[in-house]
């Protein structure tokens, strides 16, 4: 992805408006559209955060993270939206068993609105199901994108978590919804692809995008100290040759009754909630109540897809 690519992608995030209005022909269709969303008022969304989880690879559990993690959160009180930002091969919907009958490409073709899109899955946990084995959601093009984003802008009751589920890999979508979410959760698995796959990752969202701190979690792990030794392998490399801090934010062990939750297409956290995986996602879930916000303070927390990306050199 080169760099025109990837500020094309974001236009619409915030940081960049006032530069796009400026180098906008009058009249110019984009030019009202940034101006609207710079004149929106943030103050009814300030306490939305948006998390995207990302993996680097796939297979790390990536999905899995997301949705736990989401439920765990909506089982502690708090409002959480969860959005399957895999478009095109979007699995949130099967890990929870849902059957949507719409995804965010009838939103796009004018079909229905972003609420209409809203599924309940246990817990009062709220899913934005993304299309399967659609390769026209896998290449969006700008003005797509301008309206999700501008969907999300005007939410009249905006969550008060946003959770991304992102794709595997180095994609466009990756790097754009990374960069524009409050706060990164990697997931990292203790095996070499994964690990070489993770640093990949922070290198062009740092590089190209400015993401400077990253929040590991360690999956299918026997104990703390084993993901806190796979935590040291990261940063090791991280430390020498990135500007990052990677924060240690947790860990999950290996545990069959997660398996079992997968197969049974039901979040492990629902099903057996004592469980060594379930009590794992918990803490996690009571971690991010810890956080401290983010350096963006007073600008609108959904910030996911209208306050921020960084300009991109390109990959």
């Amino acid at each position: 992805m080169n760099g025109t690519i990837a500020m094309d992608q974001a236009w619409g995030i915030k940081d960049m408006l006032s530069a796009m209005i400026s180098h906008t022909e009058p009249g110019d269709s984009n030019t009202h559209q940034a101006s609207s969303l710079l004149t929106g008022s943030a103050t009814a969304r300030r306490q939305c955060r948006a998390i995207a989880v990302a993996g680097g690879k796939g297979g790390v559990g990536k999905s899995t993270m997301a949705v736990n993690l989401g439920m765990s959160l909506s089982m502690a009180g708090h409002q959480v939206m969860l959005l399957d930002a895999d478009m095109g091969l979007a699995n949130v919907d099967v890990l929870l068993g849902l059957a949507p009958t719409r995804h965010i490409g009838h939103f796009l073709e004018g079909e229905c609105q972003l609420e209409d899109l809203l599924m309940t899955a246990p817990r009062g946990l709220q899913v934005i199901p993304a299309g399967s084995g659609a390769r026209r959601l896998a290449q969006l093009d700008r003005g797509e994108y301008a309206g999700i984003i501008r969907a999300f802008e005007e939410l009249s009751q905006p969550p008060r978590y946003l959770l991304v589920d992102t794709a595997a890999g180095l994609t466009d979508s990756v790097a754009m919804f990374a960069s524009a979410a409050d706060d990164v959760v990697l997931v990292v698995c203790d095996e070499p692809a994964s690990i070489t796959d993770a640093y990949a990752l922070i290198k062009v969202l740092s590089r190209d995008f400015d993401v400077r701190r990253f929040r590991m979690v360690a999956n299918m792990v026997r104990n703390e100290t084993e993901a806190r030794q796979l935590h040291h392998k990261l940063t090791r490399v991280s430390d020498r040759f990135l500007d990052v801090v990677i924060d240690f934010t947790g860990w999950v062990p290996h545990d069959e009754r997660l398996r079992q939750a997968i197969k049974r297409q039901s979040a492990v956290v629902d099903l057996w909630p004592s469980s060594r995986s379930g009590l794992a996602f918990k803490k996690l879930a009571g971690a991010v109540d810890t956080w401290a916000e983010p350096e963006r303070t007073g600008q609108d927390r959904i910030a996911f897809f209208g306050n921020r990306v960084a300009p991109a050199a390109g990959y």
